[in-house]
């Protein structure tokens, strides 16, 4: 007979209690996939993938520990739960763990109503390889390229069931669509690429392929002739593309985790000005066909729509079970957790007020400097915020685009830089993260 997730979930759970455990979580995924790579308007590559996984924590005592396999059968799943409580076993004590208490776990959620996956059929090898074609000759016809490094498409779909044994259950699907191409503009060492693609839910949402492999020319042939620009303290505009970095580094000083590691910036800084005061980050996890979203977290908690910044006041850390207890504090409804690793503070979808310049708007007003649209390595104190990155992207004269540039580092103050960012209107609103293009005043550039 065939397992059922809910059958599969369940198993898990008796195992663990047999084995000793005290309590447990259990997590089933089944996925599907299908990849498809082209070059030169041939198949290079296709891949299909199928598997089921299963991904269990127990809890013994005030210890954890979790274990995954891709063998669902009976005897493995038994040999699955006695391992994992031996393993929790030999793990240090930590006071805060725990499930939910059943009076914490989300009631009445839907999860249909958010749209995460798309009910139409899955395409076929076929016809991703018609759009990864298609994509890829839009990217050959600007003038300019001289090849295309890749163009691909790919479809995914997932179901996912998880059991606690506190009570709570929960099955729901995700669906997933790409098309994308790297163009190569150049030749010899004076060779540039660039990118573009889309992602999305439902595949009729997805931008056409000609649209996306033509956008991935345009930008590659804009970076040939790149140079280093001057060294010195000059203005910079982060482009919508890599935007979003700057506020995933502040989100990232505000989880609970770090704060309760004693690794964050913000360490010291609860509810105060981390924006300009026009500036709030809102997430909402329940953005209808929006990959981020979700009606409860990994815990069983409902998730709600807060403001982690308002008009520049940080509201607080973002926080699961676990880190809520350690800082005296509840859970935001913010636990993410894979197969394997017990819960941990993620995020849901975040929306960055936007301005009312455009992007142009801001060239004209920072004169001279830098317009980055791509950003390479990563240097982040995480407790002072010293904030240095490899870039590339567009030198500014005038107000208006000069010359391409590259090899040049970035530096600043992350604390100090992100309290004077001025926010262009440019923002996808469609996407999980929606930030828009940012100014900064007065950062430190290294080039020539």
């Amino acid at each position: 007979m065939t397992q059922t997730h809910a059958d599969l979930t369940q198993m898990m759970l008796d195992a663990a209690r047999r084995a000793g455990a005290d309590a447990a979580d259990a997590l089933v995924e089944e996925g599907r996939s299908n990849v498809v790579e082209v070059r030169g308007g041939m198949l290079e590559h296709a891949e299909r993938a199928e598997a089921v996984d299963l991904g269990l924590r127990v809890l013994v005592g005030q210890r954890q520990a979790s274990i995954s396999s891709s063998d669902v059968r009976p005897e493995t799943i038994t040999i699955l739960a006695e391992r994992a409580v031996a393993m929790a076993r030999e793990a240090p004590e930590d006071p805060y763990i725990g499930l939910a208490d059943p009076s914490q776990l989300v009631m009445g959620w839907d999860m249909d109503a958010l749209e995460l996956a798309d009910p139409t059929s899955e395409p076929s090898p076929a016809a991703l390889q018609d759009l990864a074609c298609r994509a890829e000759a839009a990217a050959l016809g600007v003038p300019g390229v001289t090849q295309a490094q890749s163009a691909s498409a790919a479809y995914e779909t997932r179901d996912i069931y998880m059991a606690l044994s506190n009570g709570f259950s929960a099955c729901y699907a995700r669906t997933g669509s790409y098309i994308g191409t790297t163009a190569i503009a150049g030749t010899g060492a004076g060779m540039e690429r660039d990118s573009d693609g889309d992602s999305r839910i439902f595949v009729a949402d997805l931008r056409h392929p000609e649209e996306i492999g033509a956008l991935a020319g345009a930008r590659a042939v804009e970076r040939v002739g790149a140079r280093k620009p001057p060294t010195g303290a000059y203005p910079v505009l982060f482009d919508e593309r890599i935007s979003s970095s700057l506020i995933g580094h502040l989100l990232g000083a505000a989880s609970g985790a770090a704060v309760a590691r004693g690794a964050s910036w913000l360490l010291d800084r609860p509810e105060s000005q981390v924006l300009p005061t026009s500036l709030s980050v809102v997430e909402d996890p329940h953005r209808v066909r929006v990959r981020g979203s979700g009606v409860f977290d990994a815990e069983g908690l409902p998730t709600h729509r807060r403001a982690i910044v308002e008009d520049g006041m940080l509201t607080g850390w973002t926080l699961d079970l676990a880190t809520a207890r350690q800082l005296g504090m509840k859970s935001t409804g913010n636990a993410k957790r894979g197969l394997s690793g017990a819960p941990m503070p993620g995020y849901w979808n975040i929306a960055l007020t936007q301005g009312d310049q455009t992007r142009d708007d801001l060239i004209a007003q920072m004169g001279t400097g830098l317009l980055v649209t791509s950003m390479i390595g990563s240097t982040i104190n995480p407790n002072t915020g010293d904030y240095s990155r490899g870039a590339s992207g567009f030198w500014i004269e005038g107000g208006q685009i000069a010359y391409p540039v590259n090899e040049c580092t970035i530096a600043g103050s992350l604390p100090d830089f992100l309290r004077r960012m001025t926010p262009a209107n440019d923002a996808r609103t469609h996407l999980s993260t929606v930030v828009p293009s940012l100014l900064v005043e007065g950062l430190t550039l290294a080039g020539a």
